[in-house]
Parts: structure tokens; sequence; C-alpha cells
């Protein structure tokens, strides 16, 4: 789904785990060979593992007033397993008339606490035997809360009163409308959705508009075929008094494919200009990524009933106000990343939203210059550092957090970003081109594994780093720097740089490459530096003085620099000794800074105690790097031990004699003693 409009909420009891298999698929659809098949049965996902889904017919009749649906979906399945029975997934909302095989009557359960529908076979099948069964059914459709809005019978921002039906079954919506096995992971290769509606109104749908039938009885049929894999929440339907806007665009010299707008007609004049974007977006996306995927069907935009837009597969719906140059992007992007390659688990979906984010930038960056991507990119880092968790989606019962802004969509396309300040634009590009036309993917499913896969072997780069830290790992960096320009001799100098990273909680510090630029009276210049460590100091020799510098100048990296400081040689130089200093000022109020240095990586306690020996807090407890440290100590912000354990907010210390103590382990504290140990008195004057 997409944009920040997407509202939210609420529990389902099924944990989706990950698996790492990438569907294979030539032009006739899925190749489903037995290594796929026995990784579908390893693989816990909402939806029945006992059976593969091939085909989707959806044929129902809609009315209005009443709301009411009323149809026919049949289903061929392979199963995975020896079974005689199987389920899909439908709610309970729903009423079931008949379940036929062949013409043959079945049994089945509906069972309401778990929204099943269990299906009793006419005999028992082996593994890779196929079966088809006709499901018909009738109700009024509801909404999910556990997806968006899944079904709707009107928009509440049209004044005319005329009825909207629109589905939208991003996560887990579909059951409320149609019977279907409830998970990305399983695409079937191919579908039809026939509408039957009153004949005043259009029927969208995915595919191709094949036939349109006007009935008798004051109804048209509208049919739709779908040649290519799909989810089934991308399977959707959109109805309702549409005007139709056309535009043809050229693939190849003299060969077009349908750009078609379904709009209401008191909308369209209002939203022309940016619909014409859209066929330049299909050619900037195009050669970007290879041609858009369904060359033979079509691109449409079907107006409806919910705020935002949703990447429906060739049937984007768009919402009331989500008609902007940079929604109709994003909503187009996902062709590609989101309906072609399809993220397999909801944990995942950063493989959809992410890039579709980060391709709305790359539009407007191919379209309009470096500048206006540079502004946008802007503000998806501010919504980036909100994040919270890490992008690999922990919570699945709750669709607040699969599609939470911060983490799954602006954080997703910083990865993207950095990945390209990383390996470059041209490899970017290439990996991006190579993973979305890759024969294990390209019309499947994906991981966050495969696209890392495709990407090191493009790169031929290592990015075990990469992914573990910004895919697994939470936060961002935040750097304190320190540095220096020192002559050597015949004009030459040595510029120090000194990063030092705050601890972080996973993992405990960033490894990233960092530009850095440096400016002499000579010019600048560009170097990058590996940053693997909590500490490190980075030299370069300059043919000149260095006068400034900036460190990350593009802005490639979500991160926050916390100081910079211009410092003495002594204190680049890695110590040989620990060391405990006086604190400065001393006397003091209300703070102080007390100093150390480590000359080896160490487990570190730094502790004050007052007179009595009690302690008052602790101001380090970490693993830390060699180098000198910096501890600021406040009386009036520090945290003390709280009886019984943890801390508490910190009180004002009355005057009187102070003592601070460094004690120092070659790994963690133990009950032996440690390696280093000092004591030092300070004095608060009040």
């Amino acid at each position: 789904m997409k944009t920040k409009i997407a509202v939210l909420i609420i529990l389902l009891s099924v944990i989706i785990i990950n698996a790492q298999d990438g569907a294979e698929y030539c032009s006739s659809g899925k190749v489903r060979n037995e290594k796929r098949l026995n990784k579908i049965l390893q693989t816990a996902y909402p939806g029945d593992s006992k059976i593969d889904a091939l085909y989707y017919k959806l044929n129902l009749r809609f009315t209005t007033n009443p709301n009411y649906l009323d149809g026919t979906v049949t289903v061929k399945a392979k199963v995975l397993e020896s079974t005689n029975n199987f389920f899909l997934d439908l709610s309970a909302g729903m009423t079931v008339n008949s379940v036929v095989k062949d013409g043959i009557s079945l049994t089945y359960t509906m069972f309401t606490s778990s929204n099943q529908l269990k299906i009793f076979l006419d005999r028992t099948y082996n593994a890779y035997e196929e079966f088809t069964v006709e499901i018909q059914y009738e109700g009024v459709p509801g909404s999910n809360p556990d997806s968006f809005e899944s079904f709707g019978y009107s928009d509440q921002y049209r004044n005319n009163g005329v009825p909207v039906i629109w589905s939208l079954s991003q996560p887990y919506g579909a059951r409320e409308w149609w019977p279907s096995k409830d998970t990305p992971a399983d695409k079937v290769d191919s579908s039809d959705v026939w509408l039957t509606v009153q004949s005043d109104f259009i029927a969208v749908s995915n595919g191709k508009l094949v036939e349109t039938i006007t009935n008798d009885n004051g109804t048209k049929t509208f049919k739709w075929k779908n040649s290519h894999p799909i989810a089934n929440y991308l399977i959707s339907v959109a109805i309702t008094n549409y005007s139709i806007y056309e535009k043809s665009y050229e693939y190849s010299p003299g060969n077009f494919m349908p750009v078609i707008h379904y709009i209401y007609p008191e909308y369209l004049n209002q939203i022309k200009t940016n619909l014409d974007k859209t066929n330049e977006m299909i050619r900037i996306f195009s050669e970007m990524f290879g041609d858009y995927p369904y060359l033979n069907e079509k691109y449409a935009h079907a107006q409806f009933g919910w705020g935002g837009g949703m990447e429906h597969q060739t049937a984007t719906s768009m919402g009331w106000g989500a008609f902007s140059e940079s929604t109709i992007a994003h909503e187009l992007a996902h062709q590609w990343f989101g309906d072609k390659i399809t993220c397999k688990t909801w944990d995942h979906i950063w493989l959809n939203e992410g890039f579709a984010t980060y391709l709305d930038k790359l539009y407007h960056e191919a379209k309009y210059g470096t500048e206006t991507f540079k502004t946008q990119m802007n503000d998806v880092f501010a919504s980036a550092y909100q994040a919270q968790g890490t992008i690999h989606v922990k919570d699945l019962s709750n669709v607040g957090s699969i599609f939470n802004y911060a983490r799954t969509y602006a954080k997703g396309a910083v990865v993207l970003h950095m990945l390209r300040g990383i390996v470059g634009n041209e490899i970017f590009f290439e990996l991006m081109n190579q993973y979305s036309n890759d024969s294990r993917y390209a019309y499947g499913v994906a991981v966050t594994e495969d696209f890392k896969g495709i990407t090191e072997q493009i790169s031929g780069i290592d990015l075990d780093y990469f992914f573990n830290e910004w895919i697994y790992g939470e936060n961002f960096p935040r750097y304190r720097l320190g540095w220096n320009s020192t002559p050597i001799g015949n004009g030459k100098h040595t510029f120090k740089l000194r990063i030092n990273q705050e601890v972080n909680s996973s993992p405990q510090f960033f490894t990233m490459p960092i530009k850095v630029k440096l400016w002499t009276l000579n010019g600048d210049t560009t170097v990058t530096y590996f940053n693997n460590a909590k500490e490190q100091v980075f030299e370069t020799e300059m043919n000149g003085v260095v006068t400034k510098f900036e460190f990350d100048p593009d802005n490639w990296i979500l991160k926050q620099v916390l100081s910079t400081t211009e410092i003495d040689n002594d204190d680049l130089i890695t110590p040989t000794s620990f060391e405990l200093y006086q604190n400065y000022p001393n006397p003091f109020n209300p703070d102080t800074n007390i100093t150390y240095k480590l000359q080896a990586a160490s487990y570190v306690t730094l502790k004050v105690y007052n007179i009595l020996g009690k302690e008052v807090t602790t101001l380090a407890n970490e693993f830390q790097q060699p180098g000198k440290y910096n501890v600021e100590f406040n009386v009036e912000t520090f945290h003390q031990p709280r009886q019984g354990g943890g801390l508490t907010g910190g009180t004002s210390l009355p005057s009187g004699i102070y003592f601070y103590t460094l004690r120092v382990w070659d790994s963690s504290p133990d009950k032996s003693g440690s390696e280093f140990q000092k004591t030092k008195k300070m004095l608060l004057l009040k």
C-alpha cells in the first residue's frame, strides 16, 4: 500500500515465518518443480499449506440498494501432500451455498472463529495431483480490521449519491469478499474476473477486458482476463459510472499499450494534467528496470472510495486526493516492485513499499534533476529518523506495524539510497534491473535475502554488514568527530579524523563506508573511509593544510553528527596505557567532565560514590574500543540506583566530596578482579 494516508490497526493471530525461495517462471506461467513444492511445504504462512493455488476465476454479481454480492469462485489447485480435504480463507459473514467438483457436490464446513471454509474432496489426492472446485456464495462483504478497508460500497467524497463498489484486500482483506488462499507467497498462474453490474456502471479489474455483454435484465457483464501470475490481494474490483480517459503508450515503434484512467465524471478535468504524466513515468521506469511488466494488457487508474492508492495489478485504485504526481509514480513503481516481484511474506514488505517510495524519487530525479531529488529525499530522511524497530517487521498482527510509514516506506527507501551510495550509480541501476528481471523472482515472490544475493552478485561486494544492520538492526549511527591537520614537511600535511560512534542497541555500532570531502588552499578532494569500529582514526596525506572538511557531503547515510571538534594530535593517537584523569572543572557546579583512556578494547565501568562509599550513579557500563573518552557528570540530571534494582531520576546532590572509580576488564566483569582500577576525588561546591 502506498503513501502516508494509511489508516490502520488491529489484531490477527497468524505469525508468518520467513522462507527464502523464488518461484521460477516462463512466459506461460509458473514452473512448479519438486524443489519449489518442497519449499512451500516447509514455509509457515496463512493459507492451507497442503495445496498450491494455480488459478482463480471470480464470476460475481453486485447490486446496490440493497448492497449485495452473489457469485461463483473457481479455484484450481495442486496437492502438495496427500489429503482428502483443504481449506480456503473466507469471512464467516459470507454464506456458502454449494461447493462443486466436476458436477458433484462436495461436503464443506464453515469455521466462524478462524474465517475458514473447509472443503472435503471426493477422494484422497496424492502429491502433485490437481483438482478444480466451484464455490457458490453470497452476502454483504465486510471490512476486516486486520486490513485497511477490505471492501466498500460508497465514497464519502462524492456528493452526487452515485455508489462506488470497490476492494482493497491488502494485507488480510481478500477473505472479506471472496474465498482464496490468503497469502502473497502463493501466486496463481492467471486469473479471470467477470463482473455483472447495473448497465450504467463500468466494472474494472485486472488484465485485459476481453468482452462486455449487455444482458436482458438491465445489467452488463465485464469479463477481465489476467494472463500473468498474481497474488490474491492484488485481484481487485472497482465499479461506478466512470468516465474513461485513455492514452496509448508506445513501448516500441508501432506497438502500443492502452493507459486507461477510469475517473469519476465530476473529477476528471481536475486531474488530467497529472494523469497525462503517467506515460512518461512508464518510459522512465522501463528504461531503469526493464519493460513495463504487463505490456500485453494495460495500465489503468480506477478511482475508488479509500483515501490513498493501492497498486492492484494493472489496475491501480486511486482515492480522493491521491492523484498527486508522487502518488501516481509510487503506485506505478509497484507494478515492478510489489506486483511483478512481490514480498513473499509481510515481514519483508519493505521490498514493496521502500522500493516504490524510492522509485518515486528516482522518477523526479530523472525528470526534474538532482536538486529536486535531494529536496525530496530530505523529506524521506526526516521521516526515516522517526522509525522505531527493525525494517524487518516483527509484529504482523497489526496493520499499522506492517505499513508503518517511517519504517517500512521512508527508512526502506533510505536503505536503497545508502546502497546506491555504496556501490555507485552504474552498479546500483544494473543490480536493480537484474533483480527485476531475474527468472527466479520475476512474476514471483522474494525475501530480503534474495535481493541481497543479487546485490552481492552484481557489485562483487560482501554486504552482510549492510543488510544485517539496516534491515535487521535498529536506529542509525550517531557520530562524534575530532580532527586536525598537521604539517609533515615539503608543504604536505596529514589530515587525521577520529570517528567515535555513540553505543547503539543493535548493532552496537554501524559499519559503513563514509565519504569525507577535504578542502585545502589548492582545492578539494573526496576520500572514502571504511568505518568498522566504534572508534577509529583515519589519516590522509594532503598537499596543503586542510582548512575544513565535510562528513558525508552528499547525504548518503542516515545519521546524526553530534559534534565536530578540532583537537590535539595526542587525542588522535591510540593510548598505550589505561588512564583516568582528574575531572575538570574541579571544584564544580553543576557539571564536570571526566576523561579516561583505554589502550585496548575492554569492558568498562565508571561509577560515582559519595563520601560514605554509597554508589551515586553509573556513568559508563559497556564494552568500548581503544581510545580517549570524555563523560559529562551533571548533578541535576544524573540517574541513581533505585532500591531493589534499576535506575531512578536524579535528585540534586548536596555540596561535598565525591569519588569516581574507573574499572576495566578485558572481556566482562567477573569476581577475579579487574585489569585496571583507579579512583579520583572531586568536590561539588554550591
